[in-house]
């Protein structure tokens, strides 16, 4: 049983750096508890989720892989918990469980929930974890998943909550399903290493371009280039933490200069959901960071585009046709990424690894 957070109060463990968080939050065998942050994950751990992704997408397209999978943890259930609007997130994680047999429920709409009655959030997980045996949780409240997750772990009842997406600052999943995606377009040419890979769009407010970042600075010589309007530009703080572990960056406001050096171009759409004023986003000039048909014509044939979803106008349509648009694999391998972390969560990795090595 986890119970590594009885040691620790709230104000004590908020205040610590991610760094002296994480071993607050992982298993003995090295899996995490809570997923909480892309910080959290080394190389190591990142390789064993995509190498279990790798079995299980295998495992699954065989009847009887299917069976396997969904006998694996069958006796487990999950709560979707999403107080912020979405629905890649919540299907990728919904698919995701169904592959491995967890039983799930859902709240998505707080006025279907007691919080409408003034219950705290507090209390609302705690009533969860009378019925569940994972949360999975989405919030726009900056660092409330941190929160949730060690009042859970000081509960009578612990159990793991998984972050998928936590205010302007985290979305650890979407982070690794963005790593999966890199590692496997580049496995047979050189993989994810002496890499550029261009962030392009609203920077600023964009929660997957920090995951994703951050998790970069694990990999060797990976160099981080950020194209936006001043306005959307990435944080100090992002800033700051590639200069400390002395990844090589770049801003600039010129995309079409920054193309033919990428290895991947990860395009974002504006967050105007983020607005403090009504039109403040539609003020901002983002006429020049957008890809199209001549975009690809400076792209290197070994270059890929990737987006987190959903899209606006900054990826036109014609691009979909074109062999280096991994958008769509990308939102797939989420679901498979996602899976390999609720099996390693719940312990059912090595079963997995001993069917595909025995049956594949």
């Amino acid at each position: 049983m986890h119970q590594r957070m009885f040691d620790v109060s709230w104000d004590a463990f908020s205040a610590l750096p991610v760094a002296e968080k994480t071993p607050y939050l992982m298993q003995p065998d090295g899996a995490p508890f809570h997923t909480l942050f892309a910080q959290q994950f080394d190389v190591a751990l990142l390789g064993r989720l995509a190498a279990l992704s790798n079995a299980i997408r295998q495992i699954a397209k065989t009847r009887s892989g299917t069976l396997f999978l969904q006998d694996l943890i069958c006796h487990k259930r999950a709560m979707i918990y999403f107080s912020q609007p979405s629905s890649r997130t919540f299907l990728s994680f919904l698919s995701a469980c169904q592959i491995l047999g967890v039983q799930t429920g859902e709240v998505r709409d707080m006025a279907t929930s007691s919080e409408f009655k003034g219950e705290s959030k507090e209390d609302s997980v705690r009533t969860f974890s009378s019925y569940f045996d994972m949360i999975i949780m989405r919030s726009p409240e900056k660092g409330l998943a941190e929160r949730m997750a060690w009042a859970l772990s000081n509960s009578d009842r612990p159990l793991p909550l998984i972050n998928a997406g936590s205010g302007k600052d985290q979305h650890p999943t979407q982070a690794l399903l963005d790593i999966y995606t890199l590692l496997r377009s580049f496995e047979r040419n050189g993989g994810l290493r002496d890499r550029t890979v261009v962030f392009v769009g609203d920077l600023a407010r964009g929660r997957t371009v920090r995951s994703l970042s951050l998790l970069l600075t694990q990999y060797p010589n990976i160099r981080q280039i950020f194209v936006a309007p001043q306005s959307l530009q990435i944080g100090e703080d992002i800033v700051q933490a590639l200069e400390a572990k002395k990844v090589a960056f770049h801003l600039t406001d010129d995309f079409h200069a920054s193309i033919p050096a990428a290895d991947a171009i990860y395009m974002t759409r504006i967050q105007d959901e983020w607005d403090h004023d009504k039109g403040e986003s539609a003020a901002v000039d983002i006429s020049r960071f957008t890809f199209g048909a001549d975009e690809l014509k400076l792209l290197k044939p070994t270059g890929i585009i990737m987006h987190p979803l959903p899209r606006r106008s900054e990826i036109a349509v014609c691009v979909d046709s074109d062999p280096r648009a991994m958008y769509w694999r990308q939102m797939r391998n989420g679901m498979w990424i996602r899976a390999a972390l609720i099996a390693e969560t719940f312990g059912c990795g090595k079963r997995i690894h001993d069917y595909y090595s025995q049956n594949l």
